[in-house]
């Protein structure tokens, strides 16, 4: 049985090490604080390059600048300078809006104190982080002008903040603050991510159903295709892949069954129509709602579709921009077969990539793509603030498999997380 796979084992290069894993797969961790704090300087010393523009102009850093990097032992991340919190105007109201956003989905934060000592404004910032259960590390910088105040060391030691003193100016500290972010990093995000390598053991078969119609990327599979074959290599299985046409034949050329199927919900009606009832059948996006997410809540979100209502208003969230399709599965595909299934007159509203609303509760329900391109903590918040609202959430593969009445089956192999 395979536990998970190492992220830093995706194809990074040589020469640019984690450049290949893919965005959803980083750890994110945001620098914040005020304006002048250092953030910027403290980036580059992280990273040992000249990433984010250092000026003693109060607000040069607007959007936030997104750096990847490899932060060993803990593997691929993704680093974030953010504007200042204080920051001004009209302007300033929405560079701290965009701040917030990157809380929202950060793993982790780090926030940058200047020689003027904690104030009001980064006082409440940390009360909100705390409430977010967001890990963080208040880093104390500047070293090298003076030493931290002895209250505020006294007011993160009453809160039991972590906190460290560094000098982004003359490198103080560096090794040692990225030695405490990987000591602070949640359990979670230090444990190898599992897909359906513990659904199997070592030596036996798999077979992945990706049909190819005019949806499918051309020349490539999607991520969690991918994902998934890579985890059966790591897990010392042997995975075939066939398209839903092919797949009875490929089932006949089995001495002993396959351990799991996997398909892409689409063809899931399709396939468990071939698949015999012992065989252990799942879809991609299942198993991406126990990767990415917390599937017990979206198996449960996905029982709103026999409650809904005429008038009522669903949201479609993607995770990702792209090019819509004639038949896109969020957008085409699946209202369709809710308005089909349901027989009620809906409305379907789209977001897309960190976009996600305030107004949750105008909803009915809320179906979320698989979430390949998010960070694991980005989706487990999107989940928790459903559930804070009352508002069910479920997603594309799971919400599939339940109008085309096979949901108990295709959650089956993983029951164990219900």
């Amino acid at each position: 049985m395979c536990q998970g796979i190492n992220p830093q084992e995706t194809g990074a290069s040589a020469a640019m090490p984690g450049a290949a894993v893919a965005r959803g797969m980083r750890y994110q961790i945001a620098l914040v604080g005020r304006r002048n704090a250092g953030k910027s300087s403290l980036l580059n010393m992280l990273t040992g390059q000249q990433i984010s523009i250092v000026s003693d102009t109060k607000g040069t850093t607007t959007d936030a600048v997104a750096k990847p990097y490899e932060l060993l032992p803990l593997g691929p991340v993704t680093f974030y300078d953010t504007a200042g919190i204080d920051d001004e105007g009209e302007l300033g109201a929405l560079r701290i809006a965009a701040t917030r956003k990157v809380l929202y989905r950060a793993d982790m934060a780090l926030l940058v104190i200047d020689e003027q000592g904690l104030s009001a404004c980064e006082m409440a910032l940390l009360d909100e982080m705390q409430s977010m259960n967001l890990p963080t590390l208040v880093v104390f910088n500047k070293a090298d002008i003076c030493a931290p105040k002895a209250e505020d060391v006294a007011f993160c030691r009453a809160r039991e903040l972590a906190f460290f003193t560094v000098s982004s100016k003359t490198g103080l500290g560096g090794k040692e603050l990225k030695r405490l972010m990987v000591e602070l990093a949640p359990a979670e995000l230090k444990a190898e991510p599992v897909l359906a390598g513990d659904l199997y053991q070592a030596g036996d078969a798999i077979i992945c159903v990706t049909p190819i119609d005019a949806a499918a990327p051309k020349g490539r599979l999607i991520l969690p295709q991918v994902q998934v074959l890579r985890e059966a290599l790591d897990c010392n299985a042997m995975a075939m892949v066939v398209k839903e046409t092919e797949l009875a034949a490929a089932l006949d050329k089995f001495a002993s069954p396959p351990a799991l199927v996997i398909s892409d919900a689409q063809a899931i009606k399709q396939v468990a129509q071939i698949v015999p009832d012992s065989i252990p059948l799942t879809t991609f996006s299942t198993l991406f709602a126990r990767f990415k997410g917390d599937i017990g809540p979206l198996v449960r979100g996905a029982e709103q579709l026999d409650k809904l209502n005429d008038g009522d208003r669903i949201l479609i969230a993607e995770g990702c921009s792209h090019n819509v399709q004639e038949d896109d599965i969020g957008r085409v595909k699946l209202p369709n077969w809710i308005k089909q299934v349901s027989g009620k007159q809906l409305t379907f509203d789209v977001v897309s990539g960190h976009d996600f609303p305030d107004d949750l509760e105008k909803y009915a329900m809320v179906i979320h793509c698989g979430a390949c391109m998010l960070n694991r903590t980005e989706m487990i918040r999107r989940i928790r603030e459903c559930e804070r609202r009352g508002v069910a959430i479920t997603n594309y593969g799971v919400a599939i498999s339940k109008l085309q009445g096979v949901m108990d089956r295709v959650v089956m192999p993983l029951r164990h997380l219900l």
